[in-house]
């Protein structure tokens, strides 16, 4: 049991939205990690990242996607942050991983600087601007397909997706 694709790439990039047009277009169940760990902690995740602390979010997810990667056959949508673990990493191989590539400007459009995400509570910019620097070649060596997602609306994405998928 594998998913038939898995979602990564920075806040923003459309892996919620994609994820879920993937995920009816392929006629497979769109499964999103960020919210299995909100089932397990029975709270919001900058809830988690407030009263528990990043590790331990770190650690509830690394969990999620072993979970996830094991249990679903649809599409999985990965938290941003997922692939700052190791573990998670090395459980993606031999796994189809799309990576929605997205510019700075069209990301904080996305995400709004008004979020309410935990790492992006001071200069939510320039914290997005350092998150995905130093995420990006992480992305691009895990990715099995890359699709840039600027300019373009989530339908063109899954269309080119559908196609990167195709043996």
């Amino acid at each position: 049991m594998r998913p038939r694709a898995v979602l990564i790439g920075p806040p923003g990039s459309g892996k919620s939205t994609v994820g879920r047009l993937l995920a009816d277009r392929l006629g497979a169940v769109f499964r999103d990690t960020d919210a299995d760990v909100e089932a397990v902690a029975g709270k919001p995740v900058g809830d988690i990242f407030v009263e528990d602390g990043e590790e331990r979010f770190r650690e509830l997810e690394t969990e999620a996607v072993r979970h996830a990667l094991a249990e679903h056959e649809g599409v999985l949508s990965l938290g941003g942050g997922a692939v700052l673990s190791e573990i998670t990493r090395e459980l993606l191989v031999g796994h189809t991983v799309v990576y929605l590539e997205v510019g700075l400007s069209q990301a904080v459009q996305r995400v709004g600087l008004a979020s309410a995400r935990p790492l992006l509570v001071l200069n939510p910019r320039s914290q997005l601007k350092k998150l995905m620097d130093a995420r990006r070649p992480v992305y691009e060596g895990l990715a099995t397909v890359t699709v840039a997602t600027d300019e373009r609306k989530p339908d063109e994405v899954v269309d080119e997706i559908v196609k990167g998928l195709q043996p």
